[in-house]
């Protein structure tokens, strides 16, 4: 991830710009998912709850 920096840019605005960034494309998800092994049939019932809930939305 990438955020430019402007000189009249406070640090606050970046940061917050920086967070956004990060929680549109996932990555801490992402993140927490991949910290420990997770076995094939943990990874078929993730994704099978997951398409049950977007199916019902």
């Amino acid at each position: 991830m990438e955020v430019t920096l402007n000189e009249t840019d406070r640090l606050e605005v970046v940061l917050k710009r920086f967070r956004r960034d990060v929680t549109k494309a996932g990555l801490f998800q992402d993140m927490k998912r991949k910290r420990f092994y997770e076995s094939p049939a943990v990874q078929r019932r993730r994704k099978s709850k997951a398409a049950r809930r977007r199916k019902r939305i």
